[in-house]
Parts: C-alpha cells; structure tokens; sequence
C-alpha cells in the first residue's frame, strides 16, 4: 500500500528509497533549535551526558529524525532536517588582547569585575599594580583562547554530523556572548530569528513541520506556516521524574497541530547514552 517504506542498508547508513509509483508521500522537515535540544538533552541524562561535552558522541541523529517523521503520519518522508547553531562567540571584555598596551585602560576594564577590584585596591605599589594587571589580562587572554578553541571544536562536531548524517543541514547564524570575567555564557541572539525564517520561507517544500524547542517565540512563524495549509508538529521530552522538556514548551504546543514525546529511554537509545 501507500504506506510502505522500503529501507535498505548502504554503508552502515540507512537509506530510504522512493515509495511506489503514484503512492503521495507526506514530506516532512525537522527544525532543530540547538540549544534549546542540547539544554535538554543535559538536563535529561546528567550526569552521563553533561554540558561540557557539547553532543553525544556516538549518537544516530539520522535513525532519530527518521524515526521522529515516522509518527507523523503515514508515508512520512523525511526531507531534511535543518539544525540551528550559533555561528559567531563574542567575548566580553572585547579586544582583551591590545588591553595589553594601554595599562591605564587595562586597569579600567578588568576593575569592572569585583573581585579583581578588590585584588587591586590591596597592592599599593604602583609598580606592583601594573604588574598585577598585566597577569589578569594575561589570564583573560588565555581564557579567550581557550574557549575560542573549544567553540571550534563545536564546529567541528557540527561539521561531522552533516558528513556522516543523511540530510541533515546546520544552519548557522548570530551569536553568542561569553563573559570572561566569570566565564559564563550570555543568550543566543538570532538563531531563533533564523528558524523561524526558514519554516516560513521553504514551507513549499514540506507538508510537515516537526519543531524541536520549547521556546514560545516561534508560535507566529508556526500560525504563517499553518495558515498555508501546512501541519506543525512539536516534540517533548519525558524525564525520569515524569517531567516534560523542554520546559516553556506549552504555548508552543497548544498552537502546534500535534505533540509527540519521546519517553527517556527511547531518546537513550538513539543518543547511545
């Protein structure tokens, strides 16, 4: 019947072939708002899986999404699944590097954070001081490198994903702060902007729209999209403890068409967690 899917096995991966002549396929895309997934996912399966490690590294992200369009409806094809990442790291304090020349200045900036105020307000010594302010531009500059290359390596992983995944697309756009003084991570701007963009603009090549986040801002976009006659789909997550992530999800799902949940262990089992 129309229904059927035939699958088959081509280098490990598995790739699904064409329906029978004249069957209609439902084409479906996934939209994926990276962090609002990788919150999740930490949140889920800590401490096995913890922010630090970015993604898991052995899951079966194509088996996932395919599996995820499967529930859809039937003779759910998956066209694409289009991943949402930040794609600039502004640090805070900016140009820490030519701070370095201009001590006075140097001074100025890093006394913004409390605790080195209150490391330089005990060092009487002037010459003393300038010293101690060269070593805390020194270390913020290490502190950039290092997390410069650890966003790198986010790149990389993203990079590997698509190679390895079957249509699966990371888009990148806007940024997001991280403040050196405390090493702590600001919001995403423009990635949910992105998104939104794109469920509206490429509606004309899918029939379905499955969304992974919980964030509420994407209702106007999912409204446009159902207004041309398409489906929305959103996906939650179940905890252990019964709790459904992620969390803000609710708006978002009284305004998509359907809800899907993934029980914990059936995420586990694709993430290989």
């Amino acid at each position: 019947g129309c229904g059927l899917r035939l699958l088959t096995n081509c280098g490990g991966l598995r790739v699904r072939r064409s329906h029978f002549a004249g069957c209609r396929m439902t084409r479906v895309c996934v939209f994926v708002d990276g962090e609002n997934f990788r919150h999740s996912m930490v949140r889920l399966f800590e401490p096995a899986f913890q922010n630090r490690d970015y993604l898991p590294k052995n899951a079966q992200w194509t088996d996932l999404f395919d599996w995820v369009v499967s529930q859809t409806a039937d003779g759910a094809a998956r066209v694409r699944t289009y991943w949402y990442v930040i794609e600039h790291l502004d640090c805070s304090p900016r140009d820490i590097e030519a701070l370095g020349r201009n001590l006075g200045r140097a001074e100025s900036v890093v006394r913004r954070h409390q605790p080195y105020a209150v490391d330089l307000d005990a060092i009487t010594d002037p010459a003393a001081r300038a010293q101690k302010v060269r070593s805390i531009v020194a270390e913020l500059v290490e502190k950039q490198r290092q997390i410069r290359r650890r966003f790198d390596g986010w790149t990389r992983i993203q990079n590997d994903i698509a190679r390895a995944g079957v249509a699966i697309e990371f888009r990148r756009a806007g940024g997001i702060r991280y403040n050196l003084f405390d090493a702590t991570f600001g919001g995403e701007k423009a990635v949910d902007v992105n998104l939104a963009c794109d469920m509206v603009d490429l509606r004309a090549i899918y029939d379905v729209a499955v969304v992974f986040s919980g964030d509420q801002d994407y209702v106007p976009a999912i409204q446009i999209v159902k207004n041309a006659g398409k489906r929305v789909v959103s996906v939650s997550f179940r905890a252990r403890n019964n709790h459904l992530l992620p969390g803000g999800a609710q708006r978002l799902n009284e305004t998509a068409d359907q809800s899907i949940i993934i029980e914990y262990a059936e995420l586990a089992k694709y993430l290989k967690i």
